[in-house]
């Protein structure tokens, strides 16, 4: 580590900690957890899934220093500060410490991914369209997977802990953290070795295969959680799941110190009755481990509400752009959070802060008139079109609407 280098990540960490330590990150953080614990109020807004590559604003962004591992720590610093900035109105969580998580050493499930052909917008984005080929065609296939081998990894751990605390120690606190939320989204997976048509068909002709195929990867992630509640501790710090507020009351010890996650989109266009069937009902035993769930990507769950409500510690629902908000407001009420995620698309061209404002109002009445706990998370932006701009605009206008509502927080 060279000093000038320090020097650069010393002063982002010192700009950091000021606003992690404030009292603005104390009352939204306190805003987050209520909402979670079911007392709506003002809901948290955040933005998350941007394309930062294209959202350098006069350099803010750029990273200068050389080490390759000093360079990475700069440039979440640099994220961080972004928000600060320039979505002042959103709620991201700054943890007031330098976070490094435990190593879990894993085998994979015994398939890949084939390779494929894909095509992208441009070098740098990460959303690419892929041409899927199925790799699990009959039962047979089954045969491949395998249950995971689990192992710490503390002398790695340790490395990195004090490499960190000798260049940030004396600026900010370093946390070793445990484990949680808990990602499952099996269903994702398949699609990608199978692609979404084999699995449509197959819903009709081989319904037996699709359930069997789901259990084992239920199994292997069956297997992960007993190591991680034998040997590590839950993580009550965690700030997100999957883009959306974590702080929640009423954790406890192993399992049930954390969330479970999961969500089934290639099944967005069965019936509910499929749906409970091939994504509901195998993952219950697993789910119910934790001490709550949050189900619900992109998959519009209006129709399926029903179903997904038969998770018994079931505490938030996605209710995608392509759900109505109103619908999904009137069957949840009070009951559970409903995490609303506004269009991506409105600001991938030009913001238009009408049409947004419109979207949001939505929202906002639907669930006061239901006592509906609600946040708003903007995600999956995979452009906008090279004009930061417009996303300071969609965070501006969704904070001008609840201050109408709600008062200036």
């Amino acid at each position: 580590m060279n000093t000038t280098d320090k020097r650069v990540v010393r002063e982002l960490a010192k700009q950091y900690m000021e606003f992690a330590a404030s009292e603005k990150q104390a009352k939204a953080f306190a805003r987050m957890r209520d909402n979670n614990d079911l007392k709506p109020g003002r809901p948290p807004v955040l933005i998350d899934e941007i394309p930062w590559y294209q959202m350098d604003i006069g350099g803010e962004l750029t990273c200068v220093c050389e080490d390759p591992w000093l360079r990475g720590i700069e440039y979440g610093f640099r994220l961080a500060l972004f928000y600060f900035r320039h979505f002042s109105c959103v709620d991201n969580l700054y943890e007031p410490f330098f976070r490094i998580n435990k190593t879990v050493r894993l085998t994979d499930i015994g398939v890949s991914l084939p390779n494929y052909e894909f095509k992208r917008t441009d070098e740098y984005n990460n959303i690419i369209s892929r041409e899927l080929t199925d790799v699990l065609e009959d039962e047979s296939c089954l045969e491949k997977f395998r249950l995971p081998e689990c192992r710490l990894d503390p002398e790695a751990d340790k490395a990195t802990f004090e490499r960190v605390s000798e260049l940030l120690g004396d600026v900010m606190p370093v946390k070793l953290c445990g484990f949680g939320p808990y990602n499952f989204n099996a269903w994702d997976t398949i699609a990608y070795l199978r692609g979404i048509e084999a699995i449509m068909i197959d819903c009709y002709d081989r319904p037996e295969y699709l359930i069997a195929l789901f259990g084992k990867f239920i199994a292997y992630y069956e297997k992960i959680a007993d190591f991680l509640e034998a040997n590590m501790e839950p993580d009550h710090d965690a700030k997100k799941i999957h883009c959306t507020p974590a702080p929640v009351s009423g954790l406890g010890n192993g399992l049930k110190g954390t969330w479970f996650r999961d969500s089934a989109q290639p099944l967005a266009n069965v019936s509910p009755a499929m749906f409970y069937e091939f994504a509901i009902e195998p993952v219950i035993k697993l789910a119910s481990r934790f001490a709550y769930t949050y189900y619900g990507c992109c998959e519009p769950l209006d129709d399926k509400f029903d179903a997904v409500t038969k998770i018994p510690n079931l505490r938030k629902i996605g209710c995608s752009a392509w759900a109505d908000v109103r619908h999904m407001a009137e069957q949840i009420k009070g009951n559970y959070v409903l995490a609303k995620k506004p269009n991506p698309a409105h600001v991938a061209i030009k913001t238009d802060p009408e049409l947004i404002r419109r979207e949001t109002v939505e929202t906002v009445e639907a669930c006061l008139k239901n006592g509906c706990p609600y946040e708003l998370v903007l995600k999956d932006v995979s452009t906008v079109s090279n004009d930061p701009y417009n996303l300071i605009v969609w965070a501006d206008t969704v904070s001008e609407v609840l201050d109408g509502y709600y008062g200036e927080r």
